[in-house]
């Protein structure tokens, strides 16, 4: 039963992309937010088997947040004359999604400074290269830095904890983070770059689903 939901996700997803590769907007939405309650439901699920109740809460809440989030990605497509507010409320909703990651993850980092620097370091690479290759109005810009920071931040603490306490729920949770870091570049570049192929969509929705699934697979794992 447990991984059910998985493979639901995939289904849904699959379909999804699809209709809106085909411009269905209205069902496309509808599919989508129904693949991420299937992450969210894993999530739970996993959750139960997680020795750190605080822990889990923080993530499973991320997890709440990214599903409200990808539904109102999708909505600017459905309610385009307010697409851009839409777009930046959704990446809000997201931002805070992965502030409850990282507050979840901090307390269990023992080389903690180390990986907040190396995260600012590689968040400043990051958004010059990004923006290199992107052209987007200054509050894009904005919630752009804020957001690429938290992911890099998460995934640069998930690193750290897998290398100073390697087991399998810290590899799973940092490929997640991982995956959910690259999909977010993928989706800035073809969304705001010089042209929008659908082969970086699919990819885009492919390692973000994967991101969210290993994270919640992670709550289950040996080692929280």
């Amino acid at each position: 039963m447990l991984y059910l939901f998985p493979v639901l996700c995939v289904v849904f997803l699959l379909v999804f992309m699809y209709l809106e590769y085909k411009k269905d907007y209205v069902p496309a939405v509808c599919l989508k937010g129904t693949a991420s309650v299937c992450f969210v439901l894993f999530g739970i699920l996993c959750s139960r088997s997680c020795p750190d109740a605080a822990f889990s809460r923080l993530i499973v809440t991320g997890l709440i947040l990214g599903m409200t989030a990808d539904v109102l990605l999708n909505l600017r497509f459905v309610f385009a004359k307010k697409g851009q507010l839409i777009f930046l409320v959704g990446i809000l909703v997201f931002l805070i999604g992965h502030v409850l990651y990282l507050a979840a993850l901090i307390p269990k980092c023992k080389p903690l400074a180390a990986c907040l620097i190396a995260g600012a370091v590689l968040t400043a690479l990051a958004l010059y290269l990004i923006f290199k290759k992107i052209t987007a109005k200054p509050a894009f810009k904005i919630f752009g830095v804020f957001y690429i920071g938290a992911v890099m931040l998460m995934t640069c603490v998930a690193a750290g904890r897998l290398f100073t306490a390697p087991s399998a729920h810290t590899a799973v949770f940092f490929v997640g983070a991982l995956s959910f870091l690259v999909s977010d570049i993928v989706l800035i570049l073809n969304t705001f770059g010089k042209t929008t192929k659908q082969s970086l969509r699919v990819l885009n929705l492919s390692l973000y689903y994967l991101g969210q699934l290993l994270i919640g697979l992670s709550l289950m794992l040996p080692g929280v």
